[in-house]
């Protein structure tokens, strides 16, 4: 048994229906409870709850002070390699699109990491495109060797693995892996994902269930904003999050809601997703679950990462490069999606400490999964 039988017993246009036939009665009985469940969290995801965004922020600000206190956590990500095997249709390492790909080395991940050490980042997270010959489990721990010791915690952000895979990692130091489904409508994805290992949904969706089997110490999942309704797939991403802690009480959880920004290729978003619709996400989430970690991502402006500091969010990246070599050559290789809030991490850290909030460099040590 996995998440993807526990699916089948849904349909994407029941739920959508579902959704949009929520009224503004069913928010504010919703915004009453002390803790909603998903038909509850349906109504706050619904075109219905854009009268009851202020109720919304305010119950999501009392509910994340209350688990996380005024702390937002600093990550950075790493890009190590953008040579792919798929052909996502949105995706600026798409297999199609003619450039010279870039696997760095150990010698370059090192340059890397020193880069962002001079930063302050003690949270790094590893991405690469996905590629399992060229960037598979060995390679992975090759360049976790090389800069573990620079770092108290490694996030990965990579192609799906074996559970046996996910345990080697895990025993190296693997602290945290995101996996994004991009879209939970079956009939829809392969449209996006037509070809590489990825196109197959059902081995996408259970990566999730292998790393829970692996033990990792904590799961991120999000779906790609601009696809599909956001309001489907985002409950669906609820859904999933629910199996999941259910099932794999022993990890921890992790949200993010990356949209769709530009990149080789020019894909465009099939349906819009606002920043006010982002706003009602994050506090219907933080409503529903009010201990999941909420990331946000330098895809957003400024302005809006700034005025959701309070609302939800408890991690911010800064400073990111999105190609491989970007911290010690950034015009050396493409980058997968072009960063919005380009401000610098002692930027970010002057903004969140200006808001009454501490900046926590460090709150894991890799020794304490040893």
């Amino acid at each position: 048994m996995s998440f993807y039988n526990e699916i089948q017993k849904y349909n994407w246009e029941e739920v959508r229906k579902q959704i949009y036939s929520k009224t503004e009665a069913d928010v504010k009985r919703a915004l009453e409870k002390e803790k909603i469940d998903l038909h509850d969290f349906q109504a706050l995801i619904s075109p219905a709850a854009t009268a009851c965004l202020e109720a919304m922020a305010q119950k999501s600000k009392q509910l994340t002070q209350k688990r996380f206190g005024k702390c937002i956590q600093m990550y950075i990500p790493l890009y190590i390699s953008n040579s792919c095997t798929n052909t996502c249709v949105y995706c600026g390492f798409n297999h199609k699109n003619k450039f010279d790909r870039k696997i760095l080395t150990s010698k370059e991940i090192k340059q890397e990491a020193e880069e962002i050490k001079k930063l302050g980042f003690e949270h790094i997270l590893l991405v690469s495109g996905e590629d399992q010959k060229n960037c598979g489990c060995d390679y992975i721990g090759e360049m976790m060797d090389s800069i573990k010791d620079q770092f108290s915690l490694i996030s990965l952000e990579a192609q799906p693995l074996s559970t046996d895979e996910y345990e080697k990692l895990t025993h190296k130091g693997l602290n945290t892996v995101y996996i994004y489904q991009e879209t939970y409508n079956e009939t829809n994805y392969k449209k996006y994902h037509p070809a590489g290992k990825k196109s197959n949904y059902q081995y996408r969706l259970e990566t999730p269930d292998r790393l829970g089997e692996a033990g990792v110490h904590k799961i991120g999942l999000g779906c790609l904003l601009g696809l599909e309704d956001w309001r489907v797939d985002t409950f669906f991403t609820a859904l999933h999050l629910q199996y999941l802690e259910k099932k794999y009480w022993k990890s921890k959880y992790s949200i993010s809601f990356p949209r769709l920004r530009p990149h080789a290729g020019g894909f465009q978003p099939n349906y819009e997703t606002t920043q006010k619709d982002l706003a009602q996400l994050i506090t219907a989430y933080r409503i529903l679950n009010h201990h999941i970690e909420i990331s946000l991502s330098t895809r957003e402006s400024e302005k809006f990462r700034d005025n959701m500091l309070q609302l939800g969010a408890t991690s911010y990246s800064a400073g990111s490069k999105t190609n491989p070599g970007g911290y010690t050559n950034a015009k050396e290789s493409l980058e997968q999606f072009s960063v919005n809030d380009d401000r610098s991490p002692s930027e970010i850290a002057k903004m969140i400490q200006t808001n009454g909030y501490e900046v926590v460099w460090k709150d894991w040590d890799n020794f304490m999964q040893q």
